[in-house]
């Protein structure tokens, strides 16, 4: 994935004693009982104080083994299949959270990992538990988390016989849900407690790499309470160490980079990476652009900064382009996929990309044209060994684009309904620049119209989905960001996502201080307005009108219903201020166009017309967010 690893994993910490489990972790190698090559069997090491007591279940291993992967918090749904499983994670160090759906629980478990730099897990029980799952597991593959799927399945003597949610290759096919594949870097059926020292060895070396990794681990119900006898489980005593490139990438990098003025483009990849991005850029003197899952790396409110690409993005950006084009452009951390770029050669300078990310097949994939010098590189280890070895450059006298910001016209006398605008400038001076809360913005309008307005000076204050772009992902996402963060987490979302999945109730019951705001106009606006524009007519996206501030009320939260824009600002400070699940439910001016000009240039350079009745609209997706 496209994404750098430089997390707070205690198992991979050069401090290996700093806030461990007592009797967890073996001590270093480098203390006073250092053991030769043989004992430490390749850098892996048994227990050496707490052998695992031969009465000891499965479940209550697996429990102990994720403690010493770090992990914080457990989302999910439980279930008859695997309540020995429920109860071990209960009654150990993890938190464990009872979820209303397995979607949510793993849309919060990715968001709680972004949040922390900590693996999350997911449980689930059998059947029906596993394939709800499947959709919030995608995204976590999809967005570069490291999330751990822990689910029942049937027993081997009952499989066959239709048990109750029978989980075998008799009901759901084995290959992408039981075995590694597209959907998850590793996937096992644990049989017999044998099995789990070798388990555990895959996923603490998992856990210390860069980049996501999801796995699935299912258990079969009479195997979580089977005894583990004589097994000590392994522990890796790995420090952490970045990707590096080759000196003779950094060597040719600095050879295309120095020649004349490049831009740099940023990722969602690079998040670790902002100061030395920050450095770098006044350095050069190169603009900086950013996708939409970048934004906030380097500040939106530099001079050096053009604006964001893609949906939701600046049509400065393809000013720069045009007026003061680079040679190149040096591409950190983002696959340029279509919510990135939307394959625009407008985007491409003449000397093409140097490209760097920590997955080999990025570079090249989004543009297979273009030249594209690909290094294969930890975003920060890289622009560090850049910015020792590029020459300074004077900046240019011409000023460069800035990212476009009309001026709100005044409201009119009936301030009714809220202009999406007038909403996120309210959003921007209270929740961004007045609190240090995560922001989160759900797909569709809600994307567009926060990517394109909102700005972020810091790193890893906006999130946003463009691998799976799920409907829901940021309406439950937003409880594992606030959850993991120990902060306010706001998630700006639209009333179809809203009423898909949410979890106000879960978060009523666990006191988790989420804020929503729903963009309320009674459509899915994004498919309502993206059909009128193309020229598609019959199709229906309106939904009834929702009271969710009623809905949120009747579950146990705080909730208030916005109509007038002269209102907006006092909600958000009274949710900023609640120390409980807040909704904002703001009645917004549902004709306003979203700014989605970049998609729809987009469409019309794949040869999209406008006129149905000339027969020349061509079948369509929708953007994916």
């Amino acid at each position: 994935m496209s994404q750098n690893y430089t997390g707070s994993n205690p198992l991979i910490t050069t401090e290996p004693y700093k806030e461990l489990p007592a009797n967890r972790y073996v001590e270093s190698v480098s203390d006073s009982r250092q053991l030769d090559e043989s004992e430490k069997n390749g850098g892996i090491q048994p227990f050496l104080n707490d052998e695992i007591a031969p009465t000891l279940s499965v479940a209550d291993a697996i429990a102990q083994m994720l403690e010493n992967l770090g992990v914080n918090y457990a989302f999910g749904v439980a279930g008859g299949a695997m309540a020995s499983l429920w109860g071990a994670l209960s009654n150990s160090s993890i938190e464990v959270l009872n979820f209303r759906h397995e979607a949510g629980a793993a849309f919060a478990a990715t968001e709680a990992y972004f949040a922390n730099n900590r693996p999350a897990v997911v449980f689930t029980t059998a059947g029906p538990g596993i394939t709800n799952a499947l959709t919030g597991l995608f995204a976590a593959r999809g967005e570069g988390a490291k999330v751990i799927l822990l689910s029942a399945c049937t027993s081997a003597p009952q499989r066959g016989r239709w048990a109750i949610q029978e989980t075998s290759t008799y009901t759901l096919p084995s290959g992408g849900i039981f075995t590694p594949g597209a959907l998850f870097n590793y996937a096992i059926t644990i049989e017999s407690a044998a099995q789990l020292p070798q388990i555990f060895r895959k996923l603490a070396l998992a856990m210390a790499q860069p980049g996501g990794f999801v796995a699935h681990l299912s258990i079969p119900t009479a195997v979580q309470t089977s005894l583990v006898e004589d097994i000590s489980l392994p522990q890796l005593d790995v420090t952490p160490f970045p990707m590096t490139a080759s000196k003779e990438a950094i060597a040719k990098s600095v050879e295309l980079l120095s020649s004349s003025p490049f831009a740099i483009w940023v990722g969602f990849g690079a998040r670790d990476a902002a100061e030395e991005i920050l450095e770098l850029a006044e350095k050069t003197g190169a603009a900086v652009m950013c996708s939409p899952r970048g934004k906030g790396i380097f500040p939106e409110d530099h001079p050096q900064f053009v604006g964001v690409t893609g949906l939701g993005g600046h049509a400065s950006v393809l000013t720069y382009m045009e007026e003061q084009p680079p040679l190149r452009t040096l591409v950190l951390g983002t696959r340029l996929g279509e919510p990135t770029s939307f394959w625009s050669s407008a985007l491409v300078p003449k000397g093409g990309f140097v490209h760097v990310d920590i997955d080999p097949e990025v570079p090249g994939v989004a543009y297979p044209h273009v030249e594209t010098f690909g290094v294969r590189s930890d975003i920060k280890a890289f622009v560090k060994e850049l910015l020792q070895q590029l020459p300074d450059a004077s900046y240019s006298t011409i000023p460069l684009p800035r990212p476009e910001h009309k001026a709100i016209e005044p409201a009119s006398d009936v301030d009714y309904p809220v202009r999406p605008e007038v909403l996120m400038a309210a959003i921007q001076k209270i929740v961004v620049e007045g609190s240090d809360a995560v922001v989160m913005a759900e797909c569709g309008n809600s994307f567009t119209w926060s990517t394109h307005l909102l700005q972020f000076a810091e790193a890893n204050r906006y999130r946003v989905s463009t691998g799976v772009g799920a409907m829901g992902h940021a309406v439950t996402g937003v409880l594992g960001a606030a959850l993991a963060s120990k902060s306010k987490a706001v998630g700006i979302v639209g009333d179809g996502a809203m009423l898909m999945n949410n979890e106000i109730s879960t978060a009523v019951k666990y006191k988790i201080p989420a804020i929503w705001i729903v963009l309320n106009d009674a459509r899915y606006n994004m498919c309502h307005q993206g059909m009128k524009i193309l020229g598609l007519k019959g199709a229906d996206a309106t939904l009834p009108p929702t009271n969710f501030a009623m809905i949120a009320r009747g579950m146990g939260a705080e909730a208030i219903v916005v109509v007038r824009e002269s209102d907006i600002e006092a909600a958000l400070e009274q949710a900023i201020a609640s120390t409980v699940p807040f909704l904002i439910d703001v009645v917004i001016d549902a004709d306003r166009p979203a700014p989605s000009g970049g998609r729809n240039k987009s469409l019309a350079a794949q040869g999209i017309k406008s006129s149905a009745a000339k027969n020349a609209v061509k079948q369509v997706s929708f953007p994916m967010v």
